[in-house]
């Protein structure tokens, strides 16, 4: 299947962006809404996949401190192929914008598929919204999108 990533404003796609990430991380992953949605929605690059019908399936962001995060693909989708268009937009959106370094937040689950990916772990586990998390740099020019496949 062929994927759409587009580069999205977050007050004209707002409501897309949300029912995604409300599916995935409210829904499905059991977060707090009130920690889901936060401040750095205004203010951060957002993208939105979709599929070959042109159906809103994913989103994530890039925050001005270069952190990848909001990653969010509805289960019907989740395979390489949506994971792979979805990050490697972020990693050439984080080279347009002249960033160095790329960072996540990454459940302690998906820290092997970020290594081979090209992050290096940064600091101790640490717990957000009752889960336990590790932060990874990566040098966005050694960032390879190729390992991802089923984050959470």
């Amino acid at each position: 299947m062929n994927y759409h990533v587009d580069r999205v404003s977050w007050q004209k796609t707002q409501g897309q962006l949300r029912q995604i990430r409300e599916r995935v991380f409210v829904y499905e992953l059991h977060l707090p809404k009130e920690v889901e949605f936060d401040q750095h929605d205004k203010t951060a690059e957002h993208v939105l996949v979709r599929d070959e019908n042109q159906c809103p399936i994913g989103t994530g962001r890039l925050c001005c401190d270069g952190l990848i995060s909001r990653i969010a693909i509805i289960r019907s989708h989740r395979n390489r192929e949506a994971y792979q268009s979805l990050i490697g937009f972020l990693s050439i959106l984080a080279e347009q914008k002249g960033y160095e370094n790329v960072f996540v937040q990454c459940i302690l689950d998906e820290v092997p598929t970020f290594l081979k990916s090209g992050f290096s772990k940064q600091g101790s586990v640490f717990m957000e919204a009752g889960i336990p998390r590790q932060r990874m740099k990566c040098p966005v020019k050694e960032m390879n999108s190729e390992p991802f496949t089923m984050l959470h």
